[in-house]
C-alpha cells in the first residue's frame, strides 16, 4: 500500500512555492498524497517565523496535527521551512511530537526524510539557507490550474533592521532567464493563464547575474509565451521600480497593471532607523510618476505601525501619507520584535497597546479611501478573471479583476446567465462597490 503524505503550506506564495516542489519530489519518489489530514501516514508542515503570528500559527500548527499520531494514521510529522531553518534546537526540545526537520535549504531532500522517520529514525538536515530551484525539479501545483506563482529569486540583500530573512532565506539569488522561462512555458502548458511573480525582492532580480536589474527583460520573455494573460508582479522595491519596467508595464497588455510594492512607512526618521533605501519625498514621486504613466494602475503597500521610537508626530505623518496618496490596497501590521534582528535591541520599545490603537486609526482611514477608490470604478468595464460559482444569488460567479491578487485582494461578483468557467477572462460591467469587493454584471 503507498504511504499517504499530507502537506500543510504556511505563510507566503514563495513559501507554497517550496510546497509545491516538495510535493513533486514526493510524488516522483512513489508517494501518494493526500488533503484528508486523518488519512495521511507522514503530516509535513512547511511554516513561516517571519512574525510573531507567523510563528504562533506554525506552532499550533503543528500541535494541532500532532494530535493525529493518537486519532488518525499519522506516524510522523515533519517540520520544514522557515521555522525549522530558525528554531531547529527549540523545537527539538520542546515539541517531541516532531519527528524530522528539514530547513529552508533542504527542500530536495524531502523524500529521504520521509523515509527515513518511517523507519524510526529522528531527522534534523539544516543546511545553508534558500533553496534556489530550476525548471527542471519536479513541481505538483496545488493552486487553482489557471493560476501559478512562479519564484524569480531565493534570499534577500535587503537587510531592513526589523526583518529575520536574509537569516533564514539567504542571500539574493536569481534565477537565469532561460530557466524561468522555461518553468513558465512549463506551466502555460498546463492550463496556467496568470503568471504572479515573486521574490525577497522581485526588482532586484537579476542584479546578482547579470549587474543590473534584469525585470523588465524578463517580463519581455514572459509576455512572448503563448498561454498566460496576465503577468502579476509581488514585492516590489520603490527604489528599483526603473523607467524601462514603467514603460514596458504600459505598452505590454500582459502585464497586469497593478504593483504591490511595500514601504513599511512615510516618516523619513522611522524609515531610516529601519534601513529602507529612499524618502518620502521619492515615493511620492514615484507614486506620480506611475500614475501618469500607467492610468488606472492598482498601487498595493503594506505599513508597519509601532516601530522603536515611532512618535506620535512619526505616525500622524504616516496617516497624512495614506490620505495624500490614496492608495487602492493596503496591509498594515504591528510591529513584530524578532531576535537577532538590529530593531530588536533599539531603544524606545513601543508597547503592544500602542501598535494596535495605532494599526486600527490607519486601517479606519484606508477603508474610507478604498471605499473611495472602488466607488470611482461604477459604471466601467473591466476584465475579469472567473474562479468559481458564487452561492449566494442574484450572483452567480465570482473572480478577481486585473487589480487583485490571489489570496490577497478582494473579489468581483458577477451576475451572469451565461455558463463561465474558472480561468474564463470575460468583461464586466461594474455596477456597485463595496469597501473591498466589486459587483458587476457581465457584458
Amino acid at each position: 500500500m503507498a504511504v499517504k503524505i499530507g502537506l500543510v503550506s504556511l505563510g507566503c506564495p514563495k513559501n507554497l512555492v517550496d510546497s509545491e516542489i516538495m510535493l513533486g519530489f514526493l510524488t516522483k519518489a512513489g508517494f501518494t498524497i493526500t488533503n484528508r489530514e486523518q488519512e495521511a501516514d507522514v503530516l509535513i508542515v512547511n511554516t513561516c517565523s517571519f512574525i510573531n503570528d507567523a510563528k504562533e500559527e506554525s506552532i499550533m500548527t503543528i500541535l494541532e496535527l500532532a494530535r493525529l499520531k493518537e486519532e488518525g494514521s499519522c506516524k510522523a510529522i515533519l517540520v520544514t521551512g522557515c521555522l525549522a531553518q530558525r528554531y531547529p534546537k527549540e523545537l527539538t526540545d520542546e515539541i517531541p511530537e516532531i519527528d524530522g526537520l528539514l530547513g529552508t535549504g533542504a527542500v530536495p531532500e524531502i523524500a529521504g526524510a520521509v523515509r527515513d522517520v518511517l523507519s524510526g529514525e529522528k531527522v534534523s538536515l539544516i543546511r545553508s539557507p534558500g533553496f534556489l530551484h530550476d525548471a527542471n525539479v519536479p513541481r505538483l501545483q496545488s493552486t487553482p490550474p489557471y493560476t501559478a506563482f512562479l519564484k524569480i529569486a531565493e534570499g534577500c540583500d535587503n537587510c531592513c533592521s526589523y526583518c529575520i530573512i536574509p537569516r533564514i532565506r539567504g542571500s539574493f539569488k536569481s534565477r537565469p532567464v532561460d530557466d524561468i522561462v522555461s518553468e513558465a512555458a512549463n506551466l502555460a502548458a498546463g492550463g496556467v493563464r496568470e503568471l504572479v511573480l515573486v521574490a525577497q525582492d522581485t526588482t532586484r532580480y537579476g542584479v546578482d547575474l547579470y549587474g543590473k536589474p534584469a525585470l523588465a527583460g524578463l517580463l519581455k520573455h514572459l509576455a512572448a509565451l503563448n498561454g498566460p494573460i496576465w503577468l502579476r508582479l509581488l514585492y516590489t522595491y520603490p527604489d528599483l521600480l526603473s523607467d524601462e519596467l514603467i514603460e514596458l508595464m504600459a505598452i505590454e497588455k500582459k502585464v497586469c497593471r497593478y504593483l504591490d510594492m511595500p514601504l513599511q512607512h512615510a516618516s523619513n526618521t522611522v524609515l531610516a532607523r529601519m534601513n529602507r533605501r529612499g524618502s518620502r519625498d521619492d515615493i511620492v514621486r514615484l507614486i506620480e510618476k506611475l500614475r501618469s504613466a500607467l492610468p488606472g494602475v492598482t498601487l498595493r503597500t503594506s505599513f508597519i505601525t509601532g516601530f522603536p521610537g515611532e512618535t506620535e508626530t512619526d505616525f500622524l505623518e504616516l496617516l497624512d501619507f495614506i490620505r495624500e496618496v490614496k492608495f487602492d490596497r493596503v496591509g498594515i501590521f504591528t510591529y513584530s520584535q524578532e531576535e537577532n534582528t538590529a530593531a530588536a535591541n533599539m531603544p524606545d520599545q513601543v508597547p503592544e497597546e500602542i501598535k494596535s490603537e495605532r494599526r486600527d486609526r490607519a486601517m479606519a482611514i484606508q477603508r474610507e479611501i478604498s471605499l473611495e477608490r472602488n466607488m470611482k470604478k461604477v459604471g466601467s468595464i473591466i476584465p475579469v478573471l472567473i474562479e468559481g460559482l458564487y452561492s449566494m444569488e442574484p450572483f452567480k460567479y465570482f473572480g478577481r479583476s486585473e487589480g487583485d491578487a490571489p489570496d490577497i485582494d478582494g473579489k468581483v461578483y458577477i451576475l451572469s446567465n451565461k455558463e463561465l468557467n474558472p480561468g474564463d477572462i470575460v468583461q464586466v460591467l461594474v455596477t456597485g462597490a463595496a469597501e473591498y469587493d466589486l459587483t458587476g454584471e457581465l457584458v
